[in-house]
């Protein structure tokens, strides 16, 4: 029973990605300025992480010097502030299928970041090289497909938009957008985002080098990018009405993609990484892409065309190639150290075994 817990965690944090490019497009399709959105959620996210950082981490934490705050800003506004600005305004041009789709993107896009650093290697003469480069290339074309081809839609369900009956006008005017080039800039600013936002994971890796409390930096990031956000969404709308929120499903989406997306799945996500590690929680990412899909056509009337399901399979199987690519290194390196362990271990036994017979033969000979 404990061997299935890291899994039902695993596909418990993809539902609640679901239910994030799903909530996210029904505020949008509603009408909710997705500049002031971002602003909210990352407003929620400090409040629902400052209390929990407060108590059990503030008083532990390393001193914060200049330097080091000087890059988490820097980290804060392009790899939170501009990344989910940018996300928001792909989601307003596109849909939550293609959302959830490049989001099997992301692992593939920090290795190429990482090997662009130096941080990966790529060996073109082994295979766990050659799925890393087959991946690349599989996103590069699943990326490719959702972007330029749509193909036949598939009128599997129902196409009735749950949270906006009441204004068939916003939808329409929604659907006819993503059916003009609008697509491709939403296509465009989507892997933008997700780029970003694979930048901003490598990076952290040198950040918390010099300040290693991770709950108090992603608090901190958190803080920081509301700031930001906020900055940014007063200079895009300046009508108080826009920045209102009442009991719909405005405040709903905000309140869980800064409580329940930023708080959740921090804890879940450090305790998958700690049981199965972290390749086991990437490998559970096309279960989100599965749920929006269903979800957004029977819930938010987003047709499924051709290309998007062909794309989908592409980012999908270039996300596990490249994952297999670095188990496969993985296991390799782990075998070679442990090779090095045991060879060192005999040459330590017989050099103790050698000194001695050394130290003792003074006395046989007397």
């Amino acid at each position: 029973m404990d061997d299935n817990k890291p899994l039902a965690a695993a596909i418990l944090i993809q539902t609640i990605y679901a239910a994030m490019f799903l909530l996210s497009k029904a505020a949008f399709d509603g009408g909710m300025n997705n500049f002031i959105f971002t602003f909210y959620r990352q407003a929620f996210a400090t409040i629902s992480l400052s209390p929990v950082t407060f108590f059990f981490k503030w008083k532990t934490a390393p001193p914060l010097t200049f330097f080091t705050f000087c890059k988490i800003f820097l980290l804060s506004f392009f790899g939170i502030a501009v990344s989910l600005n940018l996300y928001g305004v792909a989601l307003v041009y596109t849909s939550a299928t293609l959302a959830a789709a490049t989001t099997n993107c992301l692992p593939v896009i920090t290795f190429f970041v990482a090997l662009l650093l130096r941080l990966e290697v790529l060996r073109l003469k082994s295979i766990a090289g050659i799925a890393k480069l087959a991946g690349i290339v599989l996103c590069v074309g699943g990326v490719g497909i959702l972007a330029f081809y749509k193909g036949p839609q598939l009128k599997w369900f129902n196409n009735h938009h749950l949270f906006s009956a009441h204004n068939a006008a916003t939808h329409a005017h929604s659907a006819t957008a993503a059916s003009t080039s609008s697509w491709l800039k939403g296509c465009f600013l989507m892997l933008s985002s997700n780029t970003l936002w694979g930048i901003w994971i490598v990076l952290q890796t040198f950040v918390l080098k010099s300040y290693p409390s991770k709950l108090v930096l992603t608090n901190l990031q958190c803080l920081l990018s509301s700031f930001q956000t906020f900055a940014i969404a007063i200079a895009m709308e300046r009508d108080p009405q826009e920045w209102k929120l009442g009991w719909d499903v405005r405040l709903l989406s905000v309140a869980y993609c800064g409580v329940v997306v930023t708080a959740v799945t921090y804890c879940l996500q450090a305790w998958i990484i700690e049981k199965k590690g972290p390749v086991f929680l990437a490998m559970s990412t096309p279960f989100s892409l599965v749920i929006t899909t269903v979800c957004s056509a029977i819930l938010l009337g987003d047709s499924i065309t051709l290309g998007s399901g062909l794309g989908g399979i592409l980012l999908v199987g270039g996300l596990y190639f490249v994952l297999w690519g670095k188990s496969k290194e993985q296991k390799i390196s782990e075998g070679l150290k442990e090779g090095g362990k045991e060879c060192s271990m005999q040459q330590h036994k017989e050099n103790t075994k050698l000194g001695d017979q050394n130290s003792a033969s003074p006395i046989e000979n007397v």
